[in-house]
Protein backbone atom coordinates (compact mmCIF):
# COMPACT_ATOMS: atom_id res chain seq x y z
CA UNK A 1 0.00 0.00 0.00
CA UNK A 2 1.59 3.48 -1.21
CA UNK A 3 0.25 5.70 1.61
CA UNK A 4 1.35 8.63 -0.07
CA UNK A 5 0.15 8.40 -3.14
CA UNK A 6 -3.64 7.43 -1.86
CA UNK A 7 -3.27 10.25 0.02
CA UNK A 8 -2.31 12.43 -3.07
CA UNK A 9 -5.66 11.06 -4.84
CA UNK A 10 -7.33 12.00 -1.39
CA UNK A 11 -6.05 15.54 -1.71
CA UNK A 12 -7.83 15.47 -4.87
CA UNK A 13 -11.25 14.81 -3.62
CA UNK A 14 -13.69 17.25 -1.39
CA UNK A 15 -14.65 14.56 1.67
CA UNK A 16 -14.24 10.75 2.70
CA UNK A 17 -17.48 8.75 2.85
CA UNK A 18 -18.06 4.94 4.37
CA UNK A 19 -21.56 5.20 3.01
CA UNK A 20 -22.96 5.19 -0.05
CA UNK A 21 -26.14 6.45 1.19
CA UNK A 22 -24.44 9.60 2.06
CA UNK A 23 -22.11 9.79 -0.69
CA UNK A 24 -20.61 13.27 -2.27
CA UNK A 25 -19.89 13.65 -5.84
CA UNK A 26 -16.20 13.23 -5.75
CA UNK A 27 -15.08 12.27 -2.55
CA UNK A 28 -13.31 8.96 -1.55
CA UNK A 29 -15.23 6.06 -0.71
CA UNK A 30 -13.91 3.43 1.36
CA UNK A 31 -15.39 -0.32 1.23
CA UNK A 32 -15.07 -1.05 4.99
CA UNK A 33 -16.82 -4.69 5.88
CA UNK A 34 -19.28 -4.93 8.78
CA UNK A 35 -20.65 -7.67 10.83
CA UNK A 36 -23.40 -8.00 8.23
CA UNK A 37 -22.11 -6.50 5.00
CA UNK A 38 -19.34 -6.19 2.89
CA UNK A 39 -18.97 -3.13 1.45
CA UNK A 40 -16.71 -3.96 -1.42
CA UNK A 41 -20.20 -4.87 -2.72
CA UNK A 42 -20.90 -1.27 -3.00
CA UNK A 43 -18.08 0.08 -4.37
CA UNK A 44 -19.88 -0.15 -8.42
CA UNK A 45 -22.63 1.86 -6.63
CA UNK A 46 -20.09 4.38 -5.24
CA UNK A 47 -18.51 5.40 -8.30
CA UNK A 48 -22.39 5.31 -10.05
CA UNK A 49 -23.39 8.17 -7.50
CA UNK A 50 -19.44 10.23 -8.69
CA UNK A 51 -17.36 8.93 -6.17
CA UNK A 52 -13.99 9.92 -7.47
CA UNK A 53 -11.91 7.06 -6.35
CA UNK A 54 -13.09 3.43 -4.20
CA UNK A 55 -11.00 1.96 -2.19
CA UNK A 56 -11.87 -2.01 -1.86
CA UNK A 57 -9.67 -4.97 -0.09
CA UNK A 58 -11.49 -7.83 -2.15
CA UNK A 59 -9.36 -7.73 -5.81
CA UNK A 60 -13.17 -9.44 -7.12
CA UNK A 61 -14.58 -5.89 -6.98
CA UNK A 62 -12.05 -4.15 -8.67
CA UNK A 63 -13.84 -2.28 -11.44
CA UNK A 64 -10.93 0.53 -13.32
CA UNK A 65 -8.22 3.05 -12.64
CA UNK A 66 -10.65 4.80 -10.49
CA UNK A 67 -10.21 1.65 -8.01
CA UNK A 68 -7.73 1.50 -4.94
CA UNK A 69 -6.74 -2.82 -4.13
CA UNK A 70 -5.60 -2.60 -0.54
CA UNK A 71 -4.77 -5.26 1.68
CA UNK A 72 -7.24 -4.04 4.37
CA UNK A 73 -10.00 -1.37 3.92
CA UNK A 74 -10.10 -0.46 7.58
CA UNK A 75 -6.46 -0.24 7.78
CA UNK A 76 -6.05 1.90 4.80
CA UNK A 77 -8.28 4.36 6.69
CA UNK A 78 -6.50 4.75 9.50
CA UNK A 79 -2.99 4.95 7.88
CA UNK A 80 -4.30 7.75 5.50
CA UNK A 81 -6.01 9.45 8.46
CA UNK A 82 -2.53 9.75 10.17
CA UNK A 83 -0.71 10.43 7.26
CA UNK A 84 -3.05 13.44 6.34
CA UNK A 85 -2.50 14.43 9.91
CA UNK A 86 0.83 14.77 10.03
CA UNK A 87 0.21 16.30 6.76
CA UNK A 88 -1.54 19.16 7.68
CA UNK A 89 0.78 19.53 11.10
CA UNK A 90 -2.10 21.39 13.00
CA UNK A 91 -2.27 21.40 16.49
CA UNK A 92 -4.87 19.20 17.70
CA UNK A 93 -6.87 18.71 20.91
CA UNK A 94 -8.25 15.12 21.97
CA UNK A 95 -10.55 14.58 24.92
CA UNK A 96 -12.03 11.43 26.48
CA UNK A 97 -14.23 10.52 29.14
CA UNK A 98 -16.83 8.86 30.97
CA UNK A 99 -19.45 11.13 31.00
CA UNK A 100 -19.50 14.65 29.14
CA UNK A 101 -17.39 14.27 26.16
CA UNK A 102 -19.73 15.84 22.94
CA UNK A 103 -21.06 18.43 25.01
CA UNK A 104 -17.43 19.31 25.83
CA UNK A 105 -16.71 18.70 22.55
CA UNK A 106 -19.01 21.23 21.34
CA UNK A 107 -18.30 24.29 24.04
CA UNK A 108 -14.58 24.06 22.77
CA UNK A 109 -15.74 24.37 19.50
CA UNK A 110 -17.57 27.26 19.95
CA UNK A 111 -15.31 29.07 22.12
CA UNK A 112 -12.25 28.32 19.90
CA UNK A 113 -14.14 29.66 17.01
CA UNK A 114 -14.35 32.88 17.93
CA UNK A 115 -10.92 33.13 16.91
CA UNK A 116 -9.51 29.80 14.80
CA UNK A 117 -10.73 28.35 12.43
CA UNK A 118 -11.90 24.71 14.14
CA UNK A 119 -13.30 21.70 12.93
CA UNK A 120 -14.30 18.87 15.27
CA UNK A 121 -15.84 15.74 15.82
CA UNK A 122 -19.30 15.29 14.22
CA UNK A 123 -22.03 14.11 16.11
CA UNK A 124 -20.12 10.78 18.24
CA UNK A 125 -17.97 9.65 15.52
CA UNK A 126 -15.18 8.83 18.55
CA UNK A 127 -14.32 5.38 17.62
CA UNK A 128 -11.87 3.48 15.41
CA UNK A 129 -13.47 4.57 12.42
CA UNK A 130 -15.06 7.78 13.70
CA UNK A 131 -11.42 9.42 14.25
CA UNK A 132 -9.69 8.55 11.44
CA UNK A 133 -12.94 10.29 9.25
CA UNK A 134 -12.47 13.36 11.67
CA UNK A 135 -8.87 13.75 10.57
CA UNK A 136 -10.02 13.66 7.22
CA UNK A 137 -11.80 16.11 7.33
CA UNK A 138 -9.23 19.08 8.44
CA UNK A 139 -8.02 20.59 5.90
CA UNK A 140 -4.94 22.93 5.24
CA UNK A 141 -7.72 26.02 6.22
CA UNK A 142 -8.24 24.26 9.58
CA UNK A 143 -5.83 26.36 12.14
CA UNK A 144 -7.31 23.91 15.39
CA UNK A 145 -8.47 20.25 15.50
CA UNK A 146 -10.73 18.92 18.20
CA UNK A 147 -10.90 15.16 18.36
CA UNK A 148 -13.59 13.32 20.79
CA UNK A 149 -11.98 9.75 21.65
CA UNK A 150 -14.39 7.14 22.68
CA UNK A 151 -13.70 3.77 24.42
CA UNK A 152 -15.49 0.59 25.83
CA UNK A 153 -12.12 -1.58 26.61
CA UNK A 154 -8.43 -0.67 27.19
CA UNK A 155 -5.93 0.12 24.62
CA UNK A 156 -8.84 1.66 22.38
CA UNK A 157 -7.66 5.05 23.65
CA UNK A 158 -4.23 4.48 23.33
CA UNK A 159 -4.68 3.49 19.52
CA UNK A 160 -6.57 6.41 18.94
CA UNK A 161 -4.09 8.85 20.09
CA UNK A 162 -1.67 7.00 18.03
CA UNK A 163 -3.89 8.24 14.69
CA UNK A 164 -4.08 11.37 15.94
CA UNK A 165 -1.12 12.42 17.99
CA UNK A 166 -2.61 15.30 19.74
CA UNK A 167 -0.75 18.03 21.11
CA UNK A 168 -3.12 18.41 23.51
CA UNK A 169 -5.47 16.27 25.52
CA UNK A 170 -8.20 16.72 28.58
CA UNK A 171 -10.39 13.81 30.54
CA UNK A 172 -13.80 15.13 31.10
CA UNK A 173 -14.10 12.28 34.18
CA UNK A 174 -13.94 8.56 35.20
CA UNK A 175 -16.80 7.36 35.67
CA UNK A 176 -19.26 4.22 35.53
CA UNK A 177 -19.50 4.07 32.13
CA UNK A 178 -18.68 0.28 29.87
CA UNK A 179 -17.59 -1.87 32.71
CA UNK A 180 -18.29 -4.71 30.73
CA UNK A 181 -15.24 -4.11 28.24
CA UNK A 182 -13.50 -2.11 31.02
CA UNK A 183 -13.65 -4.83 33.71
CA UNK A 184 -14.91 -2.44 36.49
CA UNK A 185 -13.83 1.38 37.08
CA UNK A 186 -10.58 0.52 37.79
CA UNK A 187 -10.54 -0.44 34.37
CA UNK A 188 -12.29 2.51 32.96
CA UNK A 189 -9.81 4.91 35.27
CA UNK A 190 -7.07 2.68 33.98
CA UNK A 191 -8.39 2.63 29.87
CA UNK A 192 -8.71 6.40 30.04
CA UNK A 193 -5.48 7.57 31.45
CA UNK A 194 -3.95 5.98 28.44
CA UNK A 195 -4.31 9.72 27.26
CA UNK A 196 -2.60 10.87 29.86
CA UNK A 197 0.39 8.49 28.89
CA UNK A 198 0.36 9.53 25.36
CA UNK A 199 0.95 13.30 26.52
CA UNK A 200 3.49 12.47 28.92
CA UNK A 201 5.79 10.03 26.35
CA UNK A 202 5.20 13.26 23.81
CA UNK A 203 5.99 15.92 26.64
CA UNK A 204 2.45 17.57 25.41
CA UNK A 205 -0.24 19.56 27.73
CA UNK A 206 -3.19 18.28 29.36
CA UNK A 207 -6.13 20.36 30.74
CA UNK A 208 -6.70 18.84 34.30
CA UNK A 209 -9.60 19.50 36.49
CA UNK A 210 -8.52 20.38 40.28
CA UNK A 211 -11.81 18.57 41.21
CA UNK A 212 -11.41 15.39 40.32
CA UNK A 213 -8.77 13.82 42.32
CA UNK A 214 -8.30 11.29 39.76
CA UNK A 215 -7.03 13.39 37.27
CA UNK A 216 -5.20 15.34 39.40
CA UNK A 217 -3.16 11.85 40.58
CA UNK A 218 -2.77 10.94 37.40
CA UNK A 219 -1.59 13.74 35.90
CA UNK A 220 1.32 14.87 38.71
CA UNK A 221 3.99 13.99 35.89
CA UNK A 222 2.29 16.07 32.46
CA UNK A 223 2.59 19.53 31.65
CA UNK A 224 -1.00 20.97 32.80
CA UNK A 225 -3.26 23.83 32.44
CA UNK A 226 -5.72 23.97 35.44
CA UNK A 227 -8.83 25.03 36.36
CA UNK A 228 -11.18 24.93 39.57
CA UNK A 229 -14.01 26.59 41.93
CA UNK A 230 -12.64 28.46 44.50
CA UNK A 231 -8.89 26.95 43.86
CA UNK A 232 -6.57 29.57 43.96
CA UNK A 233 -3.70 27.71 42.94
CA UNK A 234 -5.69 26.89 39.70
CA UNK A 235 -4.43 28.48 36.12
CA UNK A 236 -8.12 29.07 36.20
CA UNK A 237 -10.35 30.32 38.93
CA UNK A 238 -14.11 30.09 38.69
CA UNK A 239 -15.38 31.63 41.65
CA UNK A 240 -18.94 30.49 41.73
CA UNK A 241 -21.17 27.85 39.94
CA UNK A 242 -25.14 27.26 39.95
CA UNK A 243 -27.82 25.38 38.23
CA UNK A 244 -31.80 26.18 38.66
CA UNK A 245 -32.31 24.90 35.86
CA UNK A 246 -29.97 26.30 33.82
CA UNK A 247 -25.83 26.33 34.85
CA UNK A 248 -24.46 29.84 35.56
CA UNK A 249 -21.14 30.53 36.72
CA UNK A 250 -18.95 33.35 37.34
CA UNK A 251 -15.48 34.04 36.42
CA UNK A 252 -13.76 37.25 38.14
CA UNK A 253 -17.06 38.76 38.06
CA UNK A 254 -17.52 37.62 34.10
CA UNK A 255 -20.75 35.98 34.73
CA UNK A 256 -22.31 33.11 32.06
CA UNK A 257 -25.70 31.84 31.78
CA UNK A 258 -25.70 29.30 29.87
CA UNK A 259 -28.83 26.91 28.34
CA UNK A 260 -27.10 23.72 29.83
CA UNK A 261 -29.43 22.06 32.99
CA UNK A 262 -27.58 20.74 35.83
CA UNK A 263 -24.93 21.54 37.91
CA UNK A 264 -22.81 18.43 36.46
CA UNK A 265 -22.83 20.17 32.98
CA UNK A 266 -20.70 22.90 34.95
CA UNK A 267 -17.03 21.28 34.51
CA UNK A 268 -18.15 21.19 30.50
CA UNK A 269 -18.33 24.82 30.70
CA UNK A 270 -15.14 25.39 32.78
CA UNK A 271 -13.14 23.42 30.67
CA UNK A 272 -13.98 25.01 27.79
CA UNK A 273 -13.71 28.80 29.26
CA UNK A 274 -10.42 27.34 30.35
CA UNK A 275 -9.70 26.21 27.20
CA UNK A 276 -10.42 29.39 25.59
CA UNK A 277 -8.02 31.29 28.18
CA UNK A 278 -5.17 29.38 27.23
CA UNK A 279 -5.43 30.28 23.68
CA UNK A 280 -5.73 33.50 24.75
CA UNK A 281 -9.49 34.67 23.38
CA UNK A 282 -11.32 37.20 24.87
CA UNK A 283 -13.91 37.39 27.81
CA UNK A 284 -16.19 38.57 26.58
CA UNK A 285 -16.31 36.20 23.26
CA UNK A 286 -15.59 33.36 25.51
CA UNK A 287 -18.96 34.67 27.33
CA UNK A 288 -20.44 35.11 23.89
CA UNK A 289 -19.81 31.80 22.24
CA UNK A 290 -20.87 30.02 25.68
CA UNK A 291 -24.41 31.62 26.11
CA UNK A 292 -25.16 30.93 22.25
CA UNK A 293 -24.32 27.44 22.85
CA UNK A 294 -28.20 24.96 22.66
CA UNK A 295 -27.63 21.42 23.42
CA UNK A 296 -29.36 19.16 20.75
CA UNK A 297 -29.96 15.61 20.19
CA UNK A 298 -31.49 14.73 23.32
CA UNK A 299 -28.81 15.77 25.70
CA UNK A 300 -29.83 18.06 28.48
CA UNK A 301 -32.56 19.72 26.65
CA UNK A 302 -35.36 22.26 28.58
CA UNK A 303 -38.75 21.50 26.21
CA UNK A 304 -41.91 22.19 26.69
CA UNK A 305 -45.30 19.99 26.58
CA UNK A 306 -48.60 21.02 27.36
CA UNK A 307 -48.32 22.48 31.17
CA UNK A 308 -45.07 20.37 31.42
CA UNK A 309 -41.59 21.03 31.71
CA UNK A 310 -39.55 18.58 30.13
CA UNK A 311 -35.60 17.65 30.85
CA UNK A 312 -34.44 15.57 27.73
CA UNK A 313 -31.37 13.41 28.53
CA UNK A 314 -32.18 10.60 26.81
CA UNK A 315 -28.90 10.57 24.42
CA UNK A 316 -26.97 8.22 26.59
CA UNK A 317 -26.90 7.09 30.55
CA UNK A 318 -24.38 5.28 32.73
CA UNK A 319 -24.41 4.91 37.10
CA UNK A 320 -22.56 7.88 36.77
CA UNK A 321 -24.62 10.29 35.04
CA UNK A 322 -27.69 8.75 35.85
CA UNK A 323 -26.64 9.51 39.84
CA UNK A 324 -25.74 13.14 39.47
CA UNK A 325 -28.59 13.54 37.14
CA UNK A 326 -30.88 12.33 39.38
CA UNK A 327 -29.25 14.54 42.28
CA UNK A 328 -29.20 17.90 40.12
CA UNK A 329 -33.44 17.54 39.25
CA UNK A 330 -33.80 16.88 43.24
CA UNK A 331 -32.31 20.01 44.14
CA UNK A 332 -34.74 21.50 41.73
CA UNK A 333 -37.36 24.01 43.56
CA UNK A 334 -40.39 22.73 41.77
CA UNK A 335 -43.22 21.28 43.38
CA UNK A 336 -44.43 18.31 41.01
CA UNK A 337 -41.48 16.32 39.68
CA UNK A 338 -41.78 13.36 37.84
CA UNK A 339 -38.66 11.26 36.81
CA UNK A 340 -38.83 8.62 34.13
CA UNK A 341 -35.87 6.25 33.94
CA UNK A 342 -34.49 3.80 31.54
CA UNK A 343 -31.75 0.59 31.68
CA UNK A 344 -28.24 1.94 31.56
CA UNK A 345 -26.63 -0.36 29.37
CA UNK A 346 -23.00 -2.54 28.83
CA UNK A 347 -22.39 -2.50 32.61
CA UNK A 348 -21.83 -6.72 32.52
CA UNK A 349 -21.88 -8.54 35.92
CA UNK A 350 -22.53 -4.88 37.87
CA UNK A 351 -25.58 -4.33 35.97
CA UNK A 352 -27.88 -5.70 38.66
CA UNK A 353 -26.14 -3.86 41.72
CA UNK A 354 -25.66 -0.64 39.83
CA UNK A 355 -29.62 -0.61 38.75
CA UNK A 356 -30.21 -1.41 42.47
CA UNK A 357 -28.33 1.45 43.22
CA UNK A 358 -30.24 4.01 41.39
CA UNK A 359 -33.43 2.50 42.91
CA UNK A 360 -32.52 2.88 46.39
CA UNK A 361 -31.28 6.16 46.04
CA UNK A 362 -34.55 7.22 45.36
CA UNK A 363 -36.33 5.14 48.05
CA UNK A 364 -37.04 8.22 50.42
CA UNK A 365 -37.55 10.56 47.88
CA UNK A 366 -41.33 10.78 49.01
CA UNK A 367 -42.26 13.75 46.57
CA UNK A 368 -41.15 12.50 43.47
CA UNK A 369 -42.64 9.83 41.42
CA UNK A 370 -40.36 7.47 39.58
CA UNK A 371 -41.35 5.29 36.22
CA UNK A 372 -38.42 2.69 35.75
CA UNK A 373 -38.73 1.54 32.32
CA UNK A 374 -36.50 -1.54 31.33
CA UNK A 375 -35.34 -5.23 32.27
CA UNK A 376 -32.76 -4.53 34.47
CA UNK A 377 -34.64 -1.89 36.17
CA UNK A 378 -37.74 -4.61 36.50
CA UNK A 379 -35.50 -7.34 38.37
CA UNK A 380 -35.51 -4.61 41.38
CA UNK A 381 -39.01 -3.67 41.55
CA UNK A 382 -40.32 -3.26 44.42
CA UNK A 383 -43.62 -1.70 46.66
CA UNK A 384 -43.46 1.75 46.90
CA UNK A 385 -46.36 4.12 46.41
CA UNK A 386 -44.04 6.50 43.95
CA UNK A 387 -42.75 3.73 42.05
CA UNK A 388 -43.87 2.27 39.23
CA UNK A 389 -41.62 -0.45 37.42
CA UNK A 390 -42.58 -1.57 32.96
CA UNK A 391 -39.82 -4.17 31.69
CA UNK A 392 -40.14 -2.61 28.37
CA UNK A 393 -41.21 0.30 26.94
CA UNK A 394 -43.97 -0.98 25.16
CA UNK A 395 -45.34 -1.79 28.61
CA UNK A 396 -44.95 1.93 29.93
CA UNK A 397 -46.29 3.38 26.21
CA UNK A 398 -49.58 1.19 27.03
CA UNK A 399 -50.47 2.69 30.82
CA UNK A 400 -48.93 6.28 29.51
CA UNK A 401 -52.47 7.41 28.11
CA UNK A 402 -54.23 6.68 31.20
CA UNK A 403 -51.01 8.64 33.42
CA UNK A 404 -51.63 12.55 33.55
CA UNK A 405 -49.00 14.59 34.16
CA UNK A 406 -50.12 18.07 34.48
CA UNK A 407 -48.01 21.60 35.78
CA UNK A 408 -44.86 18.88 36.37
CA UNK A 409 -41.24 19.07 35.81
CA UNK A 410 -40.28 15.83 33.80
CA UNK A 411 -36.92 14.13 33.90
CA UNK A 412 -36.06 11.56 30.93
CA UNK A 413 -32.76 9.96 31.04
CA UNK A 414 -31.93 6.97 30.33
CA UNK A 415 -29.63 4.53 27.55
CA UNK A 416 -29.45 5.16 23.76
CA UNK A 417 -30.86 1.96 23.32
CA UNK A 418 -33.86 2.62 25.39
CA UNK A 419 -34.83 5.64 23.08
CA UNK A 420 -36.99 7.26 25.76
CA UNK A 421 -37.73 10.65 23.90
CA UNK A 422 -40.43 8.66 22.27
CA UNK A 423 -42.03 9.75 25.56
CA UNK A 424 -42.60 12.97 24.26
CA UNK A 425 -45.34 11.38 21.92
CA UNK A 426 -47.43 11.12 24.57
CA UNK A 427 -47.03 13.54 26.74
Amino acid sequence: MDINYIHSLFLQCNSVSIDTRKIEPNSLFVAIKGERFDANTFAKEALEKAAAYVIIDDESYFIDQRTILVEDSLVALQELAKYHREYLKLPIIALTGSNGKTTTKELIQVVLSKKFKTKATVGNLNNHIGVPLTLLSFTSETEIGIVEMGANHKKEIEFLCELATPDYGYITNFGKAHLEGFGGVEGVIEGKSEMYQYLSKKDKLAFVNLEDTIQVEKSKRLHSFTFGINKTNADVNITSIKANPFVEICYFGLEIKSHLIGLYNANNINAALTIGKYFSIDDIAIKEALESYVPENNRSQLLTKGTNQVILDAYNANPSSMAVAIENFLQLEDLNKVMILGDMFELGQESQQEHKAIVDLLLNEDKVKCYFIGAAFYTNKLENNNFWFYSTFEEFSNDLPMITFNNSTILIKGSRGMALERTLDFL
